[in-house]
């Protein structure tokens, strides 16, 4: 199975920004992981802090590039109609991904623009919210 991970805007500072919130391990030492864990499948991963960026791979990866995508848009979730936009248009199902607990935060993380465009959402589990996210797209 061919699974696409795309990271929104300041998620490549994971293990440096706001560790009690987002941990002290990098993305980057973190996907090794998951590569490991799912060295059976083809697991990629995309970063960008650019929304047009992010919305440009959705399309490339929607339509035939991936069998699945895990979405965490950090910031673009409580803002971004065009990134909601993008997951209806495309076929491969989407599931939204967030490290820490939003409902738990500030008020304006309660509001998800891109929830109703994906097929779940996994939130609160830290990193482990990616490979939860990975096992219920092979799951289906």
């Amino acid at each position: 199975m061919k699974i696409l991970i795309i990271n929104g805007p300041n998620l490549n500072l994971l293990g440096k920004r706001e560790e009690g919130i987002y941990g002290s391990v990098s993305f980057d030492d973190y996907f090794a992981i998951l590569q490991s864990k799912f060295s059976a499948d083809n697991i990629e991963y995309y970063q960008s802090n650019h929304e047009g960026d992010i919305i440009d791979m959705l399309h490339k990866a929607g339509f035939g590039d991936a069998d699945g995508i895990v979405l965490n848009a950090g910031a673009y979730t409580h803002t971004s109609i065009a990134i909601s936009d993008a997951i209806r248009a495309i076929k491969a199902p989407v599931i939204e991904v967030h490290i820490s607990n939003v409902s738990a935060r500030e008020e304006y993380r309660h509001k998800s623009y891109i929830a109703p465009s994906c097929i779940g959402t996994i939130t609160g589990f830290g990193l482990d919210s990616y490979r939860l996210a990975i096992e219920a797209l092979k799951a289906r």
